[in-house]
């Protein structure tokens, strides 16, 4: 079982705080990534939200753990009633007129291998979508 994490970096042609924004603000986040109901980048703050495979939809459940404004969020990632736990960290780097981001998703061997949705490959097609185009094109427009 491979146990590195998932790691994936893209340049967009944005400011480094449309970025920021783009993954911290619940209501540019529902154009991108996934619905919440509630999000802040405070450490200890708790969200919940839905996503998963046609076949299945999973109750994510996470909290933020480390926040450096502008720079770094870090949160836990579990599914509820399965057992696991991993962490996703964004980073941001602003190079001037661009800005590259950095997506780490660190403990996906944790999961349990009961479903494809809880594999590698699952985990490597969502972040390459989400970051290397839903992202992408949201703070390119």
């Amino acid at each position: 079982m491979e146990t590195a994490p998932f790691v994936i970096e893209r340049t967009y042609k944005a400011p480094a705080d449309r970025v920021w924004q783009a993954i911290t603000d619940k209501d540019k986040m529902k154009e991108w990534y996934f619905k919440l109901d509630e999000f802040k980048p405070e450490v200890g703050f708790e969200f919940r939200f839905s996503g998963g495979s046609e076949e299945k939809q999973y109750l994510h459940i996470c909290k933020i753990t480390e926040v450096l404004p502008g720079k770094k969020l870090t949160h836990s990632w579990q599914y509820d009633g399965y057992p696991g736990e991993s962490f996703v960290t964004w980073e941001i780097f602003d190079e001037g007129d661009k800005t590259r981001v950095k997506l780490t998703h660190t403990g996906l061997h944790t999961f349990p291998q009961v479903s494809k949705d809880f594999s590698r490959e699952s985990f490597t097609a969502g972040w390459t979508y989400i970051v290397g185009k839903s992202l992408l094109e949201y703070v390119e427009k």
